[in-house]
């Protein structure tokens, strides 16, 4: 035991004496700090009041010219050109419905329109020569552009307006019927996967970052000591196990001290400008998590960073050089990140209980992922949970002890990497 704080502790510091590290942290601590600030400071230096408000009398006499001379001011132009009986109907109903434009009658021909559009005086037109029949004018046509879907259901409203009074009915009453919508309610029984769907993101992501960072740091140090002839003392006065996991523990511990400091701080601003994000779905949904949900995001993340970090120091110690890192750990490189694939590819279909799914969640390689998408996104028997969590704690200690052994021996050897197979049989052969 004291071997092993020996080593955690000299690995630990190194960990906070290193400049990347530290610089890291601090930064993305900076531009969480800039994001949760940015709506009071935006408030504070851009949203001013206008300095002439018009008094009560003005504001209820010419209401609607006031609001077209004053509000629409600066919109983009929309022209309207329409023939026949209901002009001017169909220019109030595109008046409305777009609220984002200043919409305009015009009387010019089909050439002159085009030529304002071309030239910018205009940012598009409907030309209508029917009651449901139009043709959209625009110069660039965008991808978001939904204009089309807004003038088909303004047309498609007054149609049915239109019939509706032809048998009889008043404008009033057509109106009416039209305007009847729908009310509903959802209860989810479950889980409802919106609601979880940042949480379970952000954790993915944040293990996909973590895992690779310190992985990769925790092989490049023992590679770095390996070559520097360091580790062949320390061998013969340390034990394998204590020397393996207090190099692994401190990244860990490191790890979740950095997210620590990064997610913390990030509650802290938060809770500090909460009332001027409003009700912002998506931080409200980041920042709500429930704590049993919370809970197992840490199990899962503690728990998946380990057997890999125990695989990347084992493989980093079969390195003869430095320059020989990325080699050796592309194996689990690659177990890894087609876990990673495996379940962000599950968050595009509508259910995350496909059989691959349930497989990977019960593979220690892969469950820390799959089954902690599986309890943020669906219901998961309690067993199922208990099940995976227990194979997955251990398969950690399995994975500690025999990277510890592949450890001692990988040390000892240079030149000429052995494959891994022989390592792993050398290791155990007494």
């Amino acid at each position: 035991m004291k071997q092993f704080a020996t080593i955690f502790s000299f690995e630990f510091k190194s960990f906070l004496k290193n400049k990347t590290f530290v610089g890291i942290t601090l930064f993305l601590v900076l531009a969480i700090a800039v994001v949760m600030f940015f709506p009071r400071v935006k408030e504070a230096f851009f949203d001013k009041e206008p300095e002439n408000e018009l008094s009560d009398t003005e504001q209820s006499v010419g209401e609607n010219e006031v609001e077209t001379d004053l509000d629409r001011t600066g919109l983009p132009v929309m022209l309207i050109k329409a023939e026949g009986e209901g002009s001017e109907a169909l220019f109030q109903s595109f008046f409305a419905a777009f609220s984002g434009y200043d919409v305009k009658l015009s009387e010019d021909s089909l050439d002159d329109i085009k030529t304002q559009i071309t030239e910018g005086e205009a940012e598009c037109a409907f030309v209508l020569d029917g009651p449901l029949s139009y043709t959209y004018y625009v110069n660039n046509l965008s991808l978001y552009d939904s204009n089309e879907a807004i003038a088909e259901s303004v047309l498609a409203s007054l149609y049915e307006m239109k019939i509706m009074t032809d048998l009889g009915l008043s404008a009033e009453e057509a109106a009416a019927m039209l305007a009847v919508t729908p009310t509903g309610s959802i209860e989810a029984l479950g889980v409802d996967q919106m609601d979880n769907y940042w949480y379970t993101y952000i954790m993915i992501f944040a293990l996909y970052m973590v895992i690779l960072l310190y992985g990769q740091m925790v092989a490049s140090g023992v590679a770095t000591e390996k070559s520097s002839r360091a580790m062949e003392l320390l061998i013969t006065s340390v034990k394998p196990v204590p020397m393996m996991f207090g190099k692994v523990l401190s990244a860990c511990f490191a790890g979740l001290l950095q997210l620590v400091a990064i997610f913390g701080s990030a509650i802290l601003f938060y809770s500090v400008n909460k009332s001027y994000w409003g009700d912002n779905p998506i931080i409200a949904a980041i920042f709500d998590m429930p704590v049993s949900l919370f809970v197992y995001m840490l199990v899962f993340f503690i728990l998946g960073f380990l057997i890999y970090a125990f695989m990347f120091g084992a493989v980093g110690s079969t390195a003869s050089k430095l320059e020989d890192i990325n080699t050796a750990v592309m194996p689990v490189t690659l177990m890894f990140v087609v876990g990673f694939i495996i379940v962000m590819m599950s968050f595009s279909t509508d259910s995350v209980d496909t059989l691959l799914m349930k497989v990977c969640s019960f593979v220690p390689f892969t469950s820390s992922m799959a089954m902690f998408t599986r309890i943020a996104m669906s219901t998961v028997p309690w067993y199922e949970i208990t099940a995976s969590i227990g194979i997955l704690a251990a398969s950690v200690a399995l994975v500690g002890a025999v990277s510890a052994k592949i450890y001692r021996m990988g040390v000892l050897l240079y030149g000429t990497p052995m494959k891994l197979p022989a390592i792993i049989k050398a290791a155990f052969k007494k």
